[in-house]
């Protein structure tokens, strides 16, 4: 794969993969928690993210390969540690994309009435999988300007915003309707601010120089994402309760609907340069997970169709048919907040992974190159992993449904995947 990305694309990569959780998601949390809760699971994510990211910098930069999570597993414990974290990134990387394509559709459907929300989003799903199938440079540089403009509009936002906010609705009773019991069945909305920044890893074996350009990119990613994810809420649930801002799924322009007028530009605006985070993120988690599926066909765990690159772009061009397709079948569930709910799972289930793989090689191969090496160790991935647990209770406790469906795949697969492991060792025998 062509190395063409270069610290400021993998800083856009980052923000932008993740940047769309600010215009949307995230409100489901202030439902379940009050705002005072989201903002104290808010606070927590912000901690777990920035251990994990600087703990993850370390096994991306050691072993900068598009297979990312799975790469690090199965070198630490083998073909079926490659296997989980496999189906853990799958499921995140399959599963945000429709979630955050039928807020593109909702953002259009709010200005556009006779727009239907899953019209858009089967459109978006067309129009970005063919994107991301002309090649890195192009998909990448992509990314990087809507990035840009999503953050530009989200500094916007909290300049109209924040003179309306008020502490009073902010701490208004109950200031924790559910107690902590609130808090915990806030925290999947609350990493939704974060979810997909792990995706930079998968874009590695195309950067110029990972062992300099990763941890720079990945850094002033992840602060960035806090600021931005504090001033949301604040700005957010300081003007409209919680009902108000679960209404759908486009809760900015509401905001702004409520502190100017419906018909205000600057409301409108934020339907039009709304829709630039929710592409950034759209877009970058569909290169995250053509790469994904890429990687995974190479190493061998999905067919090896999914491997092959465009002669002329280089790029995972039939790897981009499984979230294409997967993606717009799951546009018409109509369950955003499962599709973020399994997404999550996926996403802590591949933390864990990853940081028990970090601690595995630190004792495994203490001789392997690392250009990068995680700060405070064993302290900041200790919490990182802690921080992961503790989040994969708190989404299996709110949300028993959706993770006995997780389990149930993961294990049907795991059957699929022993019969493909065991006529793989027949043949080579």
């Amino acid at each position: 794969m062509r190395k063409v990305l270069t610290p400021l694309h993998l800083w856009g990569i980052a923000v932008g993969l993740v940047i769309s959780g600010d215009y949307f998601g995230w409100n489901y949390g202030v439902e379940k928690g009050g705002a005072l809760g989201m903002l104290a699971a808010t606070l927590l994510m912000s901690a777990l993210y920035v251990c994990f990211i600087f703990s993850y910098t370390e096994l991306s930069t050691a072993m900068p390969r598009s297979g990312g999570p799975s790469t690090y597993a199965a070198r630490a414990f083998g073909r079926w540690g490659g296997f989980l974290a496999g189906y853990a990134t799958l499921v995140e990387f399959l599963l945000a994309p429709p979630a955050i394509a039928r807020a593109v559709g909702s953002y259009v459907h709010f200005r556009v009435p006779s727009l239907s929300v899953e019209g858009v989003a089967v459109g978006a799903f067309a129009v970005f999988c063919a994107l991301n199938a002309l090649g890195t440079s192009l998909a990448a540089t992509f990314e990087l300007v809507v990035t840009l403009a999503a953050t530009f509009e989200l500094v916007l936002f909290f300049f109209l915003a924040a003179p309306h906010a008020s502490m009073a609705r902010l701490t208004a009773a109950p200031t924790l309707p559910h107690g902590l019991a609130g808090v915990l069945a806030a925290v999947p909305f609350a990493i939704w601010f974060f979810l997909g920044i792990e995706g930079v890893a998968m874009s590695a074996e195309e950067a110029r120089d990972p062992r300099r350009d990763i941890p720079r990119g990945y850094v002033a990613g992840v602060l960035t994402l806090v600021v931005l994810a504090v001033g949301t809420l604040l700005c957010s649930a300081g003007v409209l309760t919680p009902t108000e801002l679960v209404a759908d799924d486009s809760p900015l322009p509401r905001v702004l609907a409520r502190v100017l007028s419906p018909s205000h530009p600057m409301t409108h605006l934020m339907v039009y340069l709304g829709l630039f985070g929710l592409i950034a993120s759209f877009h970058g988690i569909l290169m995250g997970a053509a790469r994904q599926v890429f990687a995974l066909a190479r190493d061998g765990y999905l067919p090896g169709y999914f491997a092959a690159l465009h002669p002329r772009f280089r790029a995972p061009a039939r790897a981009v048919l499984v979230p294409w397709a997967l993606g717009t079948a799951a546009v018409f569930s109509g369950r955003t907040d499962d599709l973020i709910t399994a997404a999550v799972l996926g996403a802590v289930a591949l933390y864990l992974i990853s940081m028990a793989a970090l601690f595995r090689l630190r004792r495994s191969d203490p001789e392997m190159e690392r250009p990068f090496r995680v700060p405070g160790f064993p302290w900041v991935p200790g919490a990182a992993m802690g921080l992961s647990a503790l989040s994969l209770l708190a989404v299996a406790a709110s949300a028993p449904r959706v993770t006995a469906g997780f389990v149930a795949l993961g294990a049907i697969l795991a059957v699929i995947q022993a019969k493909r492991f065991r006529a793989r060792d027949l043949e080579h025998s």
